[in-house]
């Protein structure tokens, strides 16, 4: 059975890219939808961000016909502003706005945003019905377990977020004191999924770095899709690999040096086309450790990467690479 969200069909068991600030950008997107993602987030957003008519807020609403399905996300403490923030992300034409329940940072968390709301499930609830109500679109929600161990409180989260409208909700098998260590505990997650009451889609995320992990957690913990995030950064492949072990039960040979070098090059290429040549070759910085991560005595070469300010430099360094490596067998490195 296919999995819905409103009107919005994602196939029988979708994979989601999840959104990460700094990296979830329209170039990083570009390259994973071409690697299978079925529906994208962008960066989260500030409600105040965008209020304000802020130019980095702003430039976060930039979406592609391409990368369709794809959501906005919002973030935000104030419930007014978070309904007109909503406003300006649904006139931008998304498929649907998202709602962040769940960044842990500090400096989100202090602003009474993010993961912050799980200690005040009721204006949760009340800033999630205004964002619904202010949108013509979907609204779905990502959050965490809760705030802390002794505050899992997600299970009735997923009850009252679906009562005032939302359409799907993704959850993080962490608490918000875990920040991103320790394991994720799935087995939540698959309590809500089994809750007679909740007929939204449930998606997991959290830790799934492999296959063989999907495939397991989705039979495991009964949830309707996954939402792959950190695995994804410099390895788009995830999501092919994924699909290709849950239709044929096998592994996908990993890529070739050769799908190394071009995918990181069409990342920088839309980096470039979107951000200008300055930003866009500064941010790309962060990406080359892992496009040739496991790659032997790659460390000089990203050193290179990393200080070069000039475009044709940066081609040629790659180019040098594909030479150093040609002979070498990139399929059987790890992600």
């Amino acid at each position: 059975m296919s999995v819905k969200i409103g009107n919005i069909d994602l196939g029988e068991f979708p994979l989601l890219l999840a959104p990460m600030e700094d990296v979830s950008d329209p170039p990083f997107r570009y390259v994973c939808k071409k690697n299978g993602a079925d529906m994208m987030y962008t960066e989260f957003i500030s409600s105040e961000g965008l209020i304000r008519d802020a130019a980095k807020s702003r430039q976060k609403l930039d979406i592609f016909e391409y990368e369709r399905p794809i959501g906005i996300q919002i973030f935000g403490g104030d419930i007014d502003h978070m309904r007109e923030a909503s406003e300006i992300a649904s006139a931008a034409g998304p498929d649907l706005v998202d709602i962040n329940y769940g960044c842990p940072v500090k400096n989100v968390v202090c602003k009474g945003a993010g993961s912050s709301l799980l200690q005040d499930i009721d204006k949760m609830v009340k800033m999630t019905e205004a964002v619904v109500k202010a949108s013509h679109l979907p609204v779905t929600v990502k959050t965490r377990l809760g705030w802390d161990d002794n505050t899992k409180n997600v299970y009735e989260v997923a009850e009252r977020l679906q009562d005032v409208g939302i359409q799907a909700l993704t959850i993080h098998g962490r608490t918000r004191a875990q920040l991103y260590k320790g394991e994720a505990d799935w087995s939540l997650i698959r309590e809500i999924k089994r809750n007679p009451r909740i007929k939204i889609p449930i998606f997991g995320n959290g830790d799934v770095d492999s296959p063989e992990k999907a495939a397991n957690w989705s039979m495991e913990y009964e949830i309707d899709g996954i939402m792959i995030g950190r695995a994804a950064i410099g390895y788009p492949w995830i999501f092919r690999e994924v699909k290709h072990f849950f239709k044929t039960g096998e592994h996908l040979a990993g890529p070739t040096i050769e799908e190394r070098i071009e995918v990181c090059r069409t990342h920088l290429d839309k980096s470039l086309e979107w951000k200008g040549p300055r930003t866009g070759i500064f941010e790309m910085r962060r990406h080359y450790a892992n496009y040739f991560k496991g790659l032997p005595d790659f460390k000089p070469y990203r050193m290179r990467l990393v200080a070069e300010p000039d475009i044709n430099n940066i081609y040629s360094i790659l180019e040098e690479v594909a030479e150093k490596f040609a002979d070498y067998d990139a399929t059987k490195v790890l992600a």
